[in-house]
């Protein structure tokens, strides 16, 4: 059977990452409720608001039985609001809000200012010879890392791209391009494709 690639659909620009990941060769499923989860071989989390997201995913009853599969390792590539959620520590998050902890990572939320201080850069990202072109909106900022965790881009001297095991994070919208290959360095890090 064909590998699939769960996308969490509950906000945000999900339809913008299962192109990226069609681009690459994937096939995927979009992930609104606890049954969508069966038989995933990773799941992208994509942007969104990060508390509302938190209270969509414990409303749906996805948040405990995702928080499961992740803890036993399934591959995940959180993307802006979806690395907060995967963080193990949100700075300035609000006292109602979850995060998964599964990254030994902290985050401030709109780290890079609001809406308006919204930018776009070219990253060195490693293992990649070209610059990939980051869009940051309301991007949070990673301000530590733990030892375990591989800083793979920077901006500025600080991490937005890293992973850590299963989990890879950004603080970017890498779907926001037409250029796919984080999504593909993600699902060939894990195997899923060659």
């Amino acid at each position: 059977m064909e590998p699939v690639v769960g996308v969490l659909a509950l906000q945000g620009a999900f339809a913008a990452h299962e192109r990226a990941l069609a681009q690459v060769g994937v096939a995927t499923r979009q992930v609104r409720l606890p049954e969508h989860l069966h038989g995933l071989a990773a799941l992208v989390m994509p942007g969104g608001e990060s508390t509302t997201m938190s209270n969509l995913l414990t409303s749906s009853g996805l948040f405990d039985e995702l928080k499961g599969r992740l803890i036993d390792g399934l591959p995940v590539f959180g993307t802006c609001a979806g690395m907060i959620l995967l963080a193990s520590e949100v700075l300035d998050g609000r006292p109602d809000q979850r995060s998964f902890g599964v990254i030994d990572i902290a985050v401030r939320r709109n780290g890079y200012g609001r809406q308006i201080d919204s930018f776009e850069t070219d990253l060195a990202v490693v293992g990649e010879a070209e610059p990939f072109h980051a869009v940051f909106i309301r991007a949070p900022k990673m301000e530590r890392c733990g030892d375990g965790v591989e800083v793979l881009a920077e901006h500025d001297g600080v991490p937005v791209l890293a992973r850590q095991g299963s989990v890879t994070v950004a603080s970017f919208h890498p779907e926001l391009t037409d250029d796919a290959r984080l999504h593909g360095m993600f699902v060939r890090h894990h195997g899923i494709i060659q």
